[in-house]
C-alpha cells in the first residue's frame, strides 16, 4: 500500500485528446491525481466538474490536475465534450495505474462483490513524493479539501 512520503510511481498512460502523460511531465509541479469509478455517472461528474471549476486556483498553487478512470480516450473526450471540462483524464484501461495507487479493489454493492476503482485523491508533491492521500473519498466539499491542502503546501 502506498504511503505519505513514498516516491510516487512512475507512469506514462495516453489522456485525453490522445497525448501521452508521464509523471515526469509534472515535475517541479504539484500533481493531484485522482481516482473516480467512471465517466459521466452522477458523482463521478460531480466531481470532474468541481475540479474544472477550481483549476484557476489549482494552477495559482502550482498544481496539475488529472483524474485517472478504467474508461477509454474515446469515452474520456466525449465526457469533457459534454460537461466543458478543463482538466485532463488519464485512460487507465488495463488498471496498471490503479493497481500502483492501490485504488483497484473489492467492492460491494447490493449484495454483490465486484472489483472496481475506490475514489480516492493523490496529492505528490514538486518532488515526485507523496504528500497527502485521500481515500474512500466522498464528493461534497472534497475539491475544496483538496485546494486548502495544495495551499497549504504551498506556504
Amino acid at each position: 500500500m502506498i504511503s505519505i512520503g513514498d516516491k510516487a510511481p512512475e507512469f506514462n498512460l495516453t489522456i485525453d485528446g490522445g497525448a501521452q502523460f508521464a509523471l515526469s511531465d509534472a515535475a517541479g509541479k504539484n500533481l493531484v491525481l485522482y481516482f473516480y469509478p467512471k465517466d459521466d455517472t452522477p458523482g463521478c461528474t460531480k466531481e470532474a466538474i468541481g475540479f474544472s471549476e477550481q483549476l484557476e486556483n489549482f494552477n495559482a498553487n502550482n498544481a496539475v490536475i488529472l483524474g485517472v478512470s478504467r474508461d477509454t480516450v474515446k469515452k474520456h473526450d466525449k465526457f469533457i465534450c459534454k460537461y466543458g471540462l478543463h482538466i485532463h483524464l488519464i485512460s487507465d484501461e488495463d488498471g496498471s495505474l490503479c493497481e500502483a495507487f492501490g485504488t483497484w479493489v473489492e467492492k460491494q454493492m447490493y449484495g454483490k462483490t465486484y472489483m472496481g476503482i475506490e475514489r480516492a485523491t493523490f496529492l505528490i508533491n514538486s518532488q515526485g513524493e507523496i504528500a497527502h492521500i485521500w481515500r474512500k473519498v466522498k464528493v461534497p466539499g472534497h475539491v475544496e479539501d483538496v485546494l486548502a491542502t495544495v495551499t497549504a503546501l504551498n506556504s
